[in-house]
């Protein structure tokens, strides 16, 4: 006759790779039942786009195979209960990411929109900020330019209604100007706009609000961070020296006792080109190993590496970015992205307050 303890002490030996402690203690186990041989229960991720899940689930079989029975059947349901970040005053977001690089030109709002896009697809609830005030370019990417968000009376006061498209939900600046239109906008009402698109949207349940932010480190960067807790940052890179000193410089600001955002990883964007017609072929352009070199100096993950193609630009033009063109390169390249920025927001939102 098998038992709930059995069970439970099988799944004692089984360990969530990123946090260093077994599933139980975790209390990651949930809905255990056993009829005869038959063992079912739930095992609870940390979040929809964990990329250990097959992992984990495979480790739980075994564990149960070898300390329970190797006749049981076992049925395992994988799903997540999402960690989030501490002390987040905006209660339906769990974890607001920032994606920013120290200058511009870098493709940060390519990463940004395929970055929202991955997370979507692995099923979770995602929304896309474009706090690029000067020069939105998300509403181009998603192609939807000329879209107007709804509204909503909540309690006597009018809130927008995001647009949304491929599963995530977008707000950006570009949706209250007319195409071309410059924003000549001094500090003050940058920044008073920036909060207008996180406070006064009806954004619903998220559990990631992804911010594509300017270059640089400006206003919009200061009030983002003296504003709301931030989950970590993404830093995009191209792996040429110049991009790195400046690249440099926006990581030291993340890093400053008034701010202290958590630095999820570095993205080192056009990091070689390969022709279409000679696949397996790999040229360095922009020169080779400058974000794996940055990655160490600030002891952080190299994320990925998202290679050079003539793909990525066609697709932000024509509106439909590149990571849904499933068969790319490229795409696997973003949503590998996708998969480790969730999995550093997990470890960084489980590590023990000092």
């Amino acid at each position: 006759m098998i038992t709930k303890e059995e069970v439970l002490r099988a799944l004692s030996y089984v360990e969530e790779p990123d946090l260093k402690k077994d599933l139980v203690t975790l209390n990651m186990i949930e809905d255990v039942t056993i009829e005869g041989n038959h063992i079912s229960f739930s095992v609870i991720l940390t979040t929809p786009a964990c990329p250990l899940k097959g992992h984990i689930e495979h480790a739980c079989r075994n564990a149960i195979t070898h300390f329970v029975s190797p006749d049981a059947k076992v049925s395992i349901k994988m799903t997540s209960r999402m960690t989030t970040q501490k002390d987040q005053p905006l209660l339906n977001i769990h974890n607001i990411i920032v994606v920013a690089s120290g200058k511009g030109g870098v493709g940060k709002s390519t990463v940004s929109a395929n970055l929202a896009i991955g997370l979507a697809l692995k099923g979770a609830r995602v929304g896309l900020i474009d706090a690029d005030i000067y020069g939105p370019s998300i509403p181009m990417m998603f192609g939807v330019e000329n879209a107007q968000p709804g509204a909503v009376e909540v309690n006597g006061k009018t809130r927008m209604i995001p647009v949304e498209k491929y599963g995530v939900k977008v707000l950006s600046i570009g949706f209250f100007t007319r195409p071309g239109q410059p924003v000549p906008w001094r500090g003050p009402m940058a920044s008073n706009a920036l909060k207008q698109l996180f406070n006064d949207a009806e954004w619903g349940e998220l559990d990631y609000l992804v911010v594509d932010l300017p270059p640089g480190t400006g206003d919009i960067h200061l009030t983002l961070a003296q504003t709301y807790p931030v989950a970590g940052a993404v830093i995009v890179t191209t792996p040429q020296n110049v991009a790195l000193a400046d690249t440099k410089k926006g990581i030291g600001m993340f890093l400053m006792n008034a701010i202290n955002i958590p630095l999820l990883g570095i993205v080192e964007n056009m990091s070689y080109f390969t022709p279409a017609e000679l696949p397996d072929n790999k040229y360095y352009i922009f020169g080779q190993g400058g974000g794996k070199s940055l990655a160490d100096e600030f002891n952080v993950p190299l994320l990925e590496q998202i290679p050079l193609v003539q793909s990525i630009t066609e697709a932000g033009d024509e509106g439909m970015p590149v990571i849904l063109r499933e068969d790319s390169v490229t795409s696997k390249a973003f949503a590998s992205l996708a998969e480790k920025v969730a999995q550093q927001v997990s470890i960084h939102n489980c590590k023990p307050t000092a």
